[in-house]
C-alpha cells in the first residue's frame, strides 16, 4: 500500500515544519491525483447540465452522471441503478429517510429504535421526527467495550417498532455493527433497517442486500471523492412511497397550473441543477477503490491496527474506548490521556505534524453513555503506514512529557 503514496499530493505537505501524519481520515479523507485529476477534466472538457439539452457537452455529462450511479450499486452490492439518489453526503439522505419516508409512515404510538453510538446526524432526525408526529424513540444499549448489544436490541425492538436507523461502523469506537442480525430482528416485527454506512463503506467490501438494509446511506468524501456529494440507496418499492422535500427544475413529468406530477425515483428527489462534477469525481472514488481492491484496505487497516493498539496500550494513564481486539473494529481510536484534555493533546500533536480529531464527534449522548465530554481520536486510512504509526506514538509520548514536566 505504500506505492499508494504517490497519488495522494497533499501527503507530501509540512505542518509546522514536519511531515504530515494525516490521521483524521474519519472525519474526511484525501483524495488521490486520479480524483482531482477527473474532475478537473471534466471542467475543462465536459462541463454541462445534465438531463436538459442534446448538444454534445450535455450529452457527454449525462452519460458520465448516469454511468455513476451504475457504478455505486456495484459498489454496495445493489441491483438497480434507479434504486441510487444523488445526495449531499451522509448527513442530507438521513434527513429525507426521516421526513420523507417517516413523515408519512411513522405515526404516534409507534417506535423508532437508534442506539447509543450513533452520530448526530442519526439521531437528530429522528429525534425531530419523533416529535413532530408523536412517535418514540428508544436507544440500543452497549456492552461493556462498546459493541452494540444484540440482547438489548431483542427488548428494544417490539411489534410497535416502525424503524431501526443504526451505523454501520462507528466513527467513535471502530466497531462494526452486525447490520444483517439487527435487520432480520426488525424485519420479525415489520420494521424497515436503516444504515448509516459513512464510516463502512470506504473500509470495507457492502453487499447492501446481503446486510438486509432496506436504505443505506454514505458520503463520497469520505472514500477519497470530493465533498458536497453522497448517496442514499432504498429499495425501489420504499423510494417510490417517499415524498421528495425539494421541487423545482428536472424532478417533474408535467407541471399544470394547479398540479404536478413528480418523475419516478430517482430523478423525483434530485430537483435543480446537481452537483455533476461531484458525481464524476465520486465515480473516479469509486475507481481508485475498486483497483486497489477492498479487501487489501481492510487488511491494511487491521494490520496498521495491530502494530500501534498494542503500543497505545502500553502508555501510561490512556484509556481507550471500543473494544480491545483490532479484528473487530475499524482503524478509528477514540482516547484520553490522564490530565490532559484531549484538545491540548491535539494541539500538541500538530506541532508535530500528526493530524488527529479532538472533541465530541458529533457524539455527544455516546460520550455521555461513556462518561466523558470529549475524546481525541486518531483514524487510519489506506495511505497511512507503519511510519506513520511510530510517529504518532512518539507524539503522544512527547506531548505525555510536556504537559507532565514542562518540556520535551
Amino acid at each position: 500500500m505504500n506505492d499508494l503514496l504517490e497519488d495522494f499530493p497533499i501527503l507530501k505537505e509540512m505542518i509546522n515544519d514536519e511531515k504530515l501524519v494525516y490521521l483524521d481520515n474519519a472525519a474526511t479523507t484525501q483524495k488521490p491525483k486520479q480524483v482531482l485529476d477527473t474532475i478537473r477534466y471534466y471542467y475543462e472538457h465536459d462541463n454541462a447540465n445534465v438531463h436538459r439539452g442534446v448538444h454534445t457537452l450535455a450529452e457527454r455529462a449525462t452519460k458520465q452522471y448516469e454511468q455513476v450511479r451504475e457504478k455505486v450499486v456495484n459498489f454496495i452490492g445493489g441491483n438497480d441503478p434507479h434504486e441510487v439518489v444523488y445526495t449531499k453526503g451522509t448527513t442530507e439522505a438521513l434527513n429525507w429517510v426521516a421526513a420523507g419516508y417517516g413523515a408519512t409512515h411513522v405515526h404516534a404510538g409507534d417506535e423508532i429504535v437508534v442506539s447509543y453510538m450513533e452520530h448526530h446526524s442519526n439521531i437528530v432526525p429522528w429525534q425531530q421526527l419523533a416529535a413532530k408526529v408523536g412517535a418514540k424513540l428508544k436507544y440500543i444499549t452497549l456492552t461493556a467495550d462498546g459493541q452494540l448489544d444484540l440482547e438489548s436490541a431483542k427488548h428494544v425492538i417490539t411489534d410497535k417498532t416502525v424503524l431501526v436507523s443504526l451505523c454501520h461502523a462507528s466513527n467513535v469506537l471502530g466497531v462494526v455493527n452486525p447490520i444483517k442480525e439487527v435487520a432480520q430482528l426488525a424485519h420479525q416485527h415489520g420494521a424497515i433497517m436503516v444504515v448509516d454506512g459513512a464510516q463502512a463503506v470506504p473500509h470495507m467490501r457492502v453487499n447492501v442486500q446481503k446486510l438486509g438494509a432496506d436504505f443505506y446511506a454514505f458520503s463520497g468524501h469520505k472514500m477519497l471523492g470530493p465533498t458536497g456529494i453522497g448517496v442514499l440507496w432504498g429499495k425501489k418499492e420504499l423510494l417510490a412511497g417517499m415524498r421528495p422535500l425539494e421541487f423545482g427544475g428536472e424532478m417533474i413529468a408535467n407541471v399544470g397550473l394547479y398540479h404536478t406530477d413528480f418523475k419516478e425515483p430517482p430523478y423525483k428527489f434530485e430537483g435543480g441543477t446537481q452537483n455533476i462534477a461531484g458525481v464524476v469525481g465520486l465515480g473516479a472514488a469509486i475507481d481508485y477503490l475498486t483497483e486497489v481492491g477492498l479487501d487489501n484496505v481492510t487488511a491494511h487497516e487491521k494490520s496498521l491496527s495491530k502494530y500501534v493498539l498494542p503500543k497505545l496500550q502500553k502508555i501510561p494513564g490512556i484509556e481507550i474506548y471500543g473494544p480491545s481486539d483490532p479484528d473487530i473494529r475499524t482503524g478509528v481510536l477514540s482516547f484520553n490521556l490522564t490530565g490532559i484534555h484531549p484538545h491540548d493533546l491535539a494541539s500538541a500533536l500538530d506541532m508535530d505534524g500528526v493530524a488527529v480529531r479532538a472533541g465530541h464527534h458529533c457524539a455527544q449522548p455516546l460520550m455521555k453513555y461513556l462518561g466523558v465530554g470529549a475524546t481525541a481520536r486518531a483514524s487510519f486510512y489506506l495511505y497511512n503506514t507503519k511510519a506513520d504509526a511510530d510517529l504518532f506514538i512518539n507524539a503522544i509520548l512527547e506531548a505525555k512529557e510536556f504537559f507532565s514536566n514542562g518540556s520535551f
